[in-house]
């Protein structure tokens, strides 16, 4: 029999010998109950049962004990009844539409073959490092774990990719496999992630704020990883070796060549005199555009540079407010009523006063000029649109501080020294990250940061990020394409473009009515059909259809896994709390006295055994509503609670002997590549999470730093 089956069944053998020993059979309460009931949902999913309808056939079963056991009569109606609400409850969530639309996204961008290109070209970035081939593998498994967050598709597609390129290289097999299989773990602690959406909905905390807690922590896992890995293939060589000169060479085309042959190494004054002074045989259009890439870090810091200026140096604006006129009041009043107000304004009339309140006395006001007025206000019955404030005069700008000008001077320093390091080798790295890193990096910032930055709800971002994947896998299918044939296409494609453009542009003057006149809501439903319009034309042009219908089949599929989940852990949480299950674990915790360090490490030690067994779904949907209601009784904020039990979760995909990392890499893994060495490589990466976690206790500053500084 396997080692797996052999502990799989020893661990359910253990619960259920607990469960005869420890219950007292004479005198069984609700209570007791309820705790069984918690042990056979792990003995059940250990035999395999699916999750949701484990839990949902229990939480059914249960609660009908529950309600039997007080009136036997309306047990049923009752338990019908709870089915129904628990399930309407779950479906018209509105945290979980952004489920849906971040899984989309993911599928899309797993399907337009990016990772590849991402892949090679942060190899050839990091190809001078220690274990450049692993550095690699981890920075692109964080990049894409986190543009999918699907760890199965991550862990698969690197196995496949990387896993063979480390081997060929003379890698470890143990520390390549360690890489990927952690790696590909990320995309469920980085955000944009399911596992905070589902932690949220369970714990009732905000989403916005576990994106922005679990950042940081995100990026010291994944830090700690690369530093582990630089650092063994320090210590042993053999496990990572180097590169060869050859390998590490960086094939330029023709035209590149031709202009450092002429004008020297450095990329910007070889095409600066490129351009002045021209190349036969090269078209100056092309001289052009290298020299457009070759200036975008300068430009991109002269762009932040100066807005960042703007931002700091705006003056103040003043307005004259003088000549406002208050809502409900007529301009008709204010030429006949004369109240000793301000000018400008009146008090409502007195018949329309509600009986037994009163107004205020008006204050005094010292007479002033009244304003000259143009024209009068249009006046909408019931209510007086009030004029647009003039600014008064020109307020001077506020003087620059002076850490800007020290900013700004070492980035000067700091461009000097990449210009004089940029070689044409290094324009053609630079150029490979422009078309496959910064696209996917600015898809995944832009959802991030209208999250955290408060532009958008989770699930607006998420169709923010939907389509930011449509675009996406649009673009690259069609540079796959032959060049002749997209030739062909640039008529078609500055049509297409045009209307996205401007679906999108009406879309926004439609939704955020920027101008002077309302607009109107046939132009916003024109908008719309513009875009459905260029999305089909996008489908037929590029032939997208097969890999949309995949995409959305997929996207249907997990996201009924995931729905269906909260279904079943609704009803198995309402059954656990109709038995008294939850009033027994308090009263079984308080009774220790336990201090919220110990809490801490008792909740953290069971999520850590069940992740052994269980996948992190079933370990948030079951296991958290009982261990939230405890945080307040030892202080303890549920988001720092929540980013704990994130890396901690890492280890669920882990640790043996279930490990679905493991399992994933093992299946596209070339035979020599036994389970037990992708185990072994990934145990050094699961006490990397220990540690990590052990950092956020000590400095739990570094998860809650951003949400405090963002949501003051």
């Amino acid at each position: 029999m396997k080692k797996e089956l052999v502990f799989g069944f020893t661990l359910m053998a253990i619960i259920l010998l607990a469960i005869a020993i420890f219950t007292p059979w004479g005198h069984l309460t609700n209570g007791h109950i309820g705790l069984i009931m918690l042990c056979l949902i792990v003995v059940a999913m250990m035999m395999g049962f699916p999750s949701a309808f484990t839990l949902m056939g229990m939480g059914v079963a249960f609660s009908w004990y529950a309600y039997h056991s007080v009136n036997p009569d309306l047990a049923v109606q009752q338990t019908l009844d709870l089915a129904v609400q628990r399930t309407y409850g779950v479906m018209t969530s509105d945290v979980l539409i952004a489920v849906p639309l971040f899984l989309f996204m993911g599928y899309l961008v797993e399907r337009a073959n990016l990772i590849k290109k991402l892949f090679h070209a942060i190899h050839v970035a990091t190809a001078r490092i220690p274990g450049s081939l692993a550095v690699a593998t981890l920075v692109t498994c964080a990049i894409f774990a986190t543009a999918t967050g699907i760890v199965g598709a991550v862990v698969t597609l690197m196995g496949l990719l990387a896993l063979p390129a480390m081997l060929r290289a003379g890698y470890d097999t143990k520390l390549s496999a360690g890489v990927i299989a952690a790696g590909g773990t990320l995309g469920i602690l980085i955000p944009p992630s399911i596992m905070l959406i589902v932690y949220g909905a369970t714990a009732g905390v905000s989403v916005v704020q576990l994106y922005a807690g679990a950042f940081f922590p995100g990026l010291l896992l994944a830090g700690l990883y690369i530093v582990y890995v630089m650092v063994m293939a320090t210590i042993k060589p053999h496990w990572a070796p180097r590169l060869s000169a050859q390998d590490r060479a960086v094939p330029l085309p023709p035209h590149m060549t031709e202009l450092a042959s002429r004008y020297g190494r450095l990329a910007l004054p070889s095409l600066l005199r490129a351009v002045i002074a021209g190349v036969p045989g090269i078209p100056r259009a092309k001289v052009w555009k290298e020299l457009l890439v070759a200036s975008l870090p300068a430009l991109a810091f002269i762009l932040i540079m100066g807005l960042t200026w703007n931002a700091l140096t705006k003056p103040d604006e003043s307005y004259d407010t003088s000549g406002l006129v208050e809502m409900g009041v007529s301009t008709e009043a204010l030429d006949h009523g004369d109240t000793g107000n301000a000018p400008g304004v009146s008090e409502p009339p007195a018949e329309e006063t509600v009986p037994g309140v009163s107004e205020p006395p008006a204050e005094e006001a010292a007479p002033a000029e009244p304003p000259a007025v143009a024209e009068a206000p249009a006046v909408v019955p019931g209510v007086a649109k009030p004029p647009q404030a003039a600014p008064v005069g020109a307020a001077p700008r506020h003087p620059t501080p002076q850490w800007f000008w020290k900013v700004l001077g070492a980035g000067i320093a700091i461009l000097a020294v990449i210009y004089l390091l940029f070689n044409f080798a290094r324009l053609e790295v630079f150029r490979m990250l422009l078309t496959s890193f910064f696209p996917l990096a600015v898809m995944i910032l832009g959802v991030l940061g209208s999250i955290v930055f408060g532009l958008a709800t989770p699930t607006e971002a998420a169709a923010i990020g939907a389509l930011g994947g449509f675009v996406l896998a649009a673009i690259y299918m069609a540079l796959e394409k032959p060049r002749e044939q997209r030739k062909r296409w640039w008529p078609s494609w500055i049509v297409l473009w045009g209307v996205f453009l401007a679906s999108i542009v009406w879309f926004v003057l439609y939704q955020a009515q920027v101008t002077t006149h309302p607009v109107p809501k046939w132009l916003g439903t024109l908008s719309m059909f513009a875009f459905l319009i260029w999305a089909v034309l996008v489908i037929w042009q590029v032939k997208l259809a097969p890999m949309l219908k995949e995409a959305v089949f997929l996207t249907a599929k997990t996201s009924a896994m995931v729905c269906w989940l909260f279904v079943g852990s609704s009803l198995y949480s309402a059954a656990f709390s109709l038995l008294g299950g939850q009033e027994v674990v308090e009263q079984w915790v308080l009774s220790l006295n336990m201090t919220p360090v110990q809490f801490l490490l008792l909740t953290q030690t069971i999520i850590f055994i069940l992740g052994w067994p269980l996948e992190w779904t079933e370990i948030i949907v079951i296991f958290m509503p009982i261990f939230v209601p405890l945080l307040a009784h030892f202080n303890i904020d549920p988001l720092f609670f929540g980013l704990l039990v994130a890396l901690n979760l890492q280890t669920a995909f882990l640790s043996p002997p279930m490990a679905p990392s493991a399992f994933y890499l093992k299946g596209v893994a070339p035979p020599n590549v036994t389970l037990g060495q992708i185990f072994a490589g990934s145990m050094p990466f699961l006490l990397l999470v220990l540690v990590s976690m052990t950092l956020l206790y000590l400095w739990p500053q570094i998860g809650l730093w951003l949400p405090a500084q963002l949501y003051k």
